[in-house]
This record gives structure tokens, C-alpha cells and sequence, in this order.
């Protein structure tokens, strides 16, 4: 490979590999600064694409087709990539600190690191449940429980799912799907199996209109799976295994008690704890606080995008798809503080075409108060809406 003989003037650094980062990564490939140096730090060499997640947990796409492999993209930004975690930023001296002592310095930096569920809060969750988030974990436990079921399929199993958003929603039909195409396979009675899903609410899905929320609400009480509505968990305990397999108590405060063998836990975002202990501006959850121009309220050397990031004029749910509407613009700024340009601002819109998939190849389409129920034709729009997505990280 040719070498860059430019002197190096700048050092942009980006945290994480998610949705904003890969397309401000692609971009810079097809546009560079020269004299910009661009490193990537990521916990994972990969990044799954939200829009195709759910798809793949019920057995529809394969972990390539739903996967960003980051390598290759780092290569054609022609960026340092360092597969490691962030643990700590010292924003006085403009240094990255990783878990594994690599300290990287930055002229500026961006984040975008995603959001986990959070569940400190309740007994056991954090020992006990599996996070929806990181996928990696949440792909590498649900590989294990469909290799567990393919080898017993006779034995029966209990799940519960713990968050009734639009995410707990999608991944309960998901795994629905799957298991369902086992036991088919197997002629195992679909009885041996049981979803829960529990909800704090007593709505599900409470970002929505109520016609999404009362037509998904339909469509998993017609497909079995049981809902817990206006449920808080309070408590998750082990009991002595029954036949080595495991078994849980999930507790909630009205008293209801349910046994489930696995635990997915899909509740409200939460951030880490060293965004807030660097110094930067966060909101109540620990969310980085951001202008317009995607640019931190307290360090102007630090910008944010995605889940990681709340727009201080502009509040939006955390869904994948303002992280994948934030790249272009975030990488436009991001080039013009390099070139010492004023910022342009950049405003979310309110309402999008949300596909929601129901785990059998069909969607939902809503926008606002505007919503259609599930067609196969909408899936298709969505799989070649995703696939499209995807084609612009594939490279030969």
C-alpha cells in the first residue's frame, strides 16, 4: 500500500462503530482531508445494523448480512482501527484511556457508542438477565439457546422478554419465529414453548400511535405470546435447577411470580458512567448533551451522534434511525471545524416511516397517526430498504 507521505495536522478520533460512524467513515473514504488522521476505537471489529436485527434473530438473514465488518471499512477510510473499550477521556489533555492501556490523542473527537438496557436498579438483573445490548453478548446467548433447543426440542422452555418497546416487542416475535421453525421441524408441539413479555406500562410501545400499539398488542396475543401489562419487575432469582436446566423467578411489585428459563432484558437506555465522569454536559440518564450541530454543550472538541447523543432542541426516541440520518451531517461538521468552517445546523424530522416487522415476514407500516397493518409487501420494502443500506459497507 502507497504510502501517505502528508504530515499529520489533525487527529479525529472516533468511539464506536455504530450507525453514524460507518457512514462518516465511508465518507471520509470517498472524500478525504489530507493531513487529517482518522482512528477508530471500537469493543467489537463488527457493528450490527438495527434494521436487519430482528430479521436475523428469527432466522432470516445470516450474521454477514446484518453485520457491518468494520475492518475493511477502517481500510478504505485509511484509518487506524483498535478493537478495545473506552474506559475513561481526559478531556483537559484530549486523551482516549482503553481498558487495555492503549491512551490515543485527539485534536477532536466523536462518539457514538450506542446505549445498553439499563437494570441496575432491580435485584438480579444485572447477574441473571441478558442484555439486548451489546448484540454481540445477546447474539452469542441466543446462538446458545437455539443450539439448545435444536438438540431437545421435546423439552419445554419459558422466556421472558423484560421492556415492551417497539425493541422488547420486535425481539419477542423474533425469537417466536425461530423457535417456532424448530419445533416445526422437529414436530414438536409449539405448546413447549411460552413467551412473556413484561411491560411497566400498561401500553405497549408508548412512543407510537395507538393504532401501531393496539394492532401489535393483537397480533402477540394472537401468536401466544403473554403479556404482562402495567408489570414492573422488581426481583430476578435463580431456583435450584430443575433436570441441570436453568430456572428463574422473575418478581414483580404487584406480586405476580413467573419461572422462565431466560431472561432478555430490552428496558429503557442507559449510558456508561465515564461519559459524565470526563466532565461532558449529559442529560438525567447520562446521555451527552449536544447542539444542533451535533457538537457537545460543554467541549466543543467533542462531538456525538446516535442513541449516545440528545439533541438538546430536538428530543427524538432512541431508534436506529436518526443514528443513520445523523452521518451525513455529522461528517459535514466534522469536516468543517477540520477547515476551521462555521457549523451548520441540523434538525431531525419529527415524524418517519417506521417498518416494523411482526416475525413472519411481514411489517407494519406507520408515520404519525398513519398506519398500515402487515404485509408481506411491506416486508419486502424493508428488506430492500436494509439491503440497500448495507450494500454501501460491502467492499471486494
Amino acid at each position: 500500500m502507497q504510502q501517505n507521505l502528508q504530515p499529520i495536522v489533525k487527529d479525529l478520533v472516533l468511539i464506536g462503530g455504530g450507525h453514524s460512524h460507518a457512514i462518516v467513515m465511508k465518507m471520509f473514504g470517498i472524500k478525504p482531508l489530507p493531513g487529517v488522521r482518522l482512528t477508530l476505537i471500537t469493543a467489537a471489529s463488527d457493528t450490527a445494523y438495527s434494521g436487519m436485527l430482528p430479521g436475523h434473530i428469527a432466522g432470516f438473514y445470516s450474521h454477514d448480512e446484518c453485520h457491518i465488518d468494520l475492518r475493511p471499512l477502517a481500510n478504505f477510510a485509511q484509518a487506524r482501527l483498535y478493537i478495545d473499550t473506552v474506559v475513561a477521556l481526559d478531556l483537559e489533555n484530549n486523551k482516549v484511556l482503553c481498558a487495555n492501556g492503549l491512551v490515543v490523542d485527539f485534536d477532536l473527537l466523536s462518539i457514538d457508542i450506542g446505549s445498553t438496557p439499563s437494570k441496575i436498579s432491580v435485584s438480579g438483573a444485572a447477574e441473571y438477565a441478558i442484555a439486548a445490548k451489546p448484540v454481540s453478548q445477546l447474539l452469542e446467548h441466543w446462538d446458545k439457546l437455539i443450539a439448545a433447543v435444536s438438540k431437545n426440542p421435546h423439552e419445554p422452555i419459558s422466556i421472558a422478554i423484560v421492556g415492551g418497546g417497539a425493541g422488547g416487542v420486535e425481539l419477542a416475535l423474533s425469537m417466536r419465529s425461530r423457535l417456532h421453525q424448530i419445533l416445526h421441524q422437529t414436530q414438536q408441539p409449539i405448546q413447549n414453548l411460552e413467551i412473556h413479555l413484561f411491560q411497566r406500562g400498561q401500553e405497549l410501545m408508548p412512543n407510537y400511535h395507538q393504532s401501531v400499539r393496539h394492532q401489535l398488542q393483537q397480533i402477540l396475543t394472537e401468536q401466544g405470546i403473554k403479556l404482562h401489562l402495567g408489570e414492573t419487575v422488581c426481583k430476578i432469582a435463580p431456583i435450584t435447577p430443575k433436570e441441570t436446566k436453568e430456572v428463574f423467578e422473575i418478581k414483580c411489585e404487584s406480586g405476580l411470580v413467573v419461572e422462565c428459563n431466560k431472561i432478555f432484558w430490552v428496558t429503557q437506555a442507559s449510558a456508561p458512567e465515564w461519559l459524565k465522569a470526563a466532565g461532558l454536559g449529559t442529560d438525567e440518564q447520562g446521555f451527552i448533551l449536544v447542539e444542533d450541530t451535533l457538537q457537545s454543550q460543554t467541549h466543543p472538541q467533542v462531538f456525538a451522534s446516535g442513541d449516545i447523543a440528545t439533541m438538546v432542541n430536538h428530543p427524538r426516541p432512541k431508534a436506529g434511525v436518526f443514528a443513520v440520518r445523523q452521518g451525513r451531517p455529522l461528517f459535514n461538521n466534522l469536516q468543517r471545524i477540520l477547515l476551521g468552517k462555521s457549523l451548520k445546523p441540523y434538525k431531525p424530522q419529527k415524524q418517519y416511516l417506521s417498518l416494523i416487522g411482526t416475525g413472519d415476514k411481514r411489517a407494519i407500516a406507520t408515520r404519525g397517526a398513519f398506519t398500515l397493518p402487515p404485509y408481506k409487501l411491506l416486508w419486502h420494502y424493508k428488506d430492500w430498504i436494509d439491503h440497500r443500506f448495507m450494500e454501501r459497507f460491502r467492499f471486494e
